[in-house]
């Protein structure tokens, strides 16, 4: 059944539209690094930031349970002294609730991760990152699960059932790499999985679980068993061309097919669609693989097929993970170029997944400790001093567009707002000398500065009729001259600790998009005509919505 209506008498470029509901899965959920560090008051601070002004709803993180959140206590802790060991264990909550608080009282909701494992309950620990999460197996499923539901009922209590009814719980992050996020194998992931799921729906069956929060895509039968096969990815890594393989997700089917087979709850499903991989060869040198840019769309549409398909047709599909690379010392994180790219892909995942969040928000993220300089590759749409990045503002044209789409095109979107009736669109340059290769990781700033060369420019060009005569909108544009942040910094000599007047230049520098105004003509025509230079995003949208 088609969610098309009459698009009321609006016109573009001349001829009726048919308006589609716009799901904004760019701001639904975002990613960020690990519980601790949203005790910070730059993380709240930028978190604030994206709730109002890129409309961020949700946001996930790791680390729940991590010994720095102190919620599974069996002992007073020693500090001077040796600790004293608590008769049974007990549950505190004081760093979770801080952390939960300030979430919501930003106007958001936690997309909650279920993991990892405190030490005490781990069968190993310090398995990843510079923080030593422990991803293992719990040493006692029962005390895992109590736990979890102990954890579950404080919510409860302390917002209130119909608040938290409206949170989604995962069970922990991308089981299949083994040895650094999970410990043991593919059966006991599932079986933790149906431990979690059940604890949670016996508090009340309306709580939202799923899993099974894979990482990526592959083409190659590596996750297959168990355990990963390193040596079944050989072929990955060799193949003259990676594009033409067959990818597939990780653990979907064999998850679906088991719970289904023990009638496990299975509210959503959840995995990492980052367009990359890195396979090993015959002699066990590794290859970094970077996909085709559209191969997020392609992914999607597998998964949509997989769900449709399977004993839970009705399941949400978030992907709880995602951007250019799963890499935090990526230099591309920093640049212009990736805000096409981006704008690209959420464009076209837009009808094929409940929310797809990008991974993160901050550049506050301590995976492999603190980065090194202001632009050292994190992920985040902020640096750590706050600085937006090109995807910072690509975010937040996409955050402008309505709800109901008017003309999809291949370059950008018109929408309207099916609560004013406001038009809005967003338009990008994702040069044709770059043909369909995706974006490659960098080590430095400075490797990325090659892509400015690529072109050519490209006109858009285009007509709204129907509309108030008189109404402005605010076109903005980001470029190489505007908004470009990193580059300012590299002009500036790539100093690796701002001062400042630095800080306060470059911030200057990030929010410098180059502005006009258009205005609806006497006939109730809005004319569009706009030159965007290679890698550019534009957004036109009514002027309130836009703060120079």
């Amino acid at each position: 059944m088609s969610l098309s209506t009459p698009s009321s008498g609006i016109l573009v470029d001349g001829r009726p539209t048919t308006v589609v509901p716009l799901r904004h899965v760019w701001n639904e959920c975002v990613g960020a690094g690990r519980a601790n560090e949203a005790l910070r008051a730059d993380w709240q601070a930028h978190f604030r930031e994206a709730v109002d002004v890129l409309g961020v709803r949700q946001v996930r993180f790791h680390g729940l349970f991590h010994d720095d959140m102190f919620v599974y206590r069996t002992s007073n802790g020693g500090g001077f002294g040796p600790a004293e060991q608590l008769p049974e264990p007990v549950f505190t909550f004081a760093y979770v609730d801080k952390v939960f608080d300030a979430i919501l009282d930003a106007g958001a909701r936690p997309f909650v991760e279920l993991g990892f494992m405190p030490r005490e309950l781990a069968t190993e620990t310090e398995t990843v990152f510079w923080w030593g999460a422990h991803c293992s197996p719990p040493n006692d499923m029962d005390r895992w699960v109590e736990l979890v539901s102990t954890t579950v009922r404080h919510w409860i209590d302390r917002y209130g059932l119909e608040e938290v009814r409206r949170w989604r719980f995962e069970v922990w992050n991308e089981p299949n790499l083994v040895p650094h996020f999970w410990t043991g194998t593919r059966t006991q992931y599932f079986e933790l999985y149906e431990a979690t799921a059940t604890a949670i729906k016996e508090i009340d069956s309306r709580l939202t679980v799923g899993g099974p929060s894979t990482s990526v895509f592959v083409p190659d039968a590596r996750y297959a068993g168990e355990y990963h096969a390193p040596s079944l990815e050989v072929a990955t890594a060799e193949a003259p061309d990676p594009d033409a393989l067959d990818w597939q997700p990780v653990w979907i089917r064999e998850f679906v097919a088991w719970c289904a087979r023990r009638e496990v709850p299975v509210d959503f499903l959840s995995t990492h669609l980052y367009p990359t991989d890195y396979a090993a060869d015959s002699t066990g040198r590794g290859r970094a693989i970077s996909r085709q840019v559209d191969a997020t769309s392609r992914d999607l549409r597998l998964l949509r097929e997989i769900v449709a398909d399977s004993p839970y047709p009705d399941a949400e599909l978030h992907i709880t993970e995602w951007s250019t690379s799963p890499s935090s010392r990526d230099a591309i994180h920093d640049t212009l170029f990736a805000a096409p790219y981006i704008v690209r892909a959420f464009l076209q995942g837009a009808p094929l997944a409940q929310s797809i969040a990008y991974w993160t928000f901050t550049d506050v993220f301590e995976e492999g400790g603190a980065g090194i300089g202001p632009f050292h590759g994190g992920f985040g749409l902020v640096n750590e001093q706050g600085l937006h990045k090109p995807t910072f503002h690509a975010m937040a044209m996409l955050a402008r567009l309505g709800d109901r789409m008017l003309q999809e095109l291949p370059d950008g979107a018109i929408t309207r707002s099916s609560a004013t009736g406001e038009i809005s669109a967003i338009f990008f340059n994702y040069p044709a000398d770059h043909g369909d290769a995706g974006l490659e990781s960098r080590e430095s700033y400075a490797q990325t500065r090659t892509l400015a060369d690529l072109g050519p420019s490209r006109r858009v060009r285009h007509t709204v009729d129907g509309l108030a005569p008189g109404t402005e909108l605010t076109v903005e544009i980001l470029d190489w001259e505007h908004g470009n942040v990193a580059e300012a910094w590299y002009r500036m000599g790539s100093p690796l600790n701002l001062s400042r007047e630095q800080t306060a230049e470059l911030r200057t520098a990030a929010d410098d998009l180059r502005r006009s105004t258009l205005v609806v003509g006497d006939d109730g025509v809005l004319e569009i005509d706009l030159e965007l230079p290679a890698w550019a995003v534009a957004s036109v949208a009514p002027a309130r919505q836009v703060s120079p």
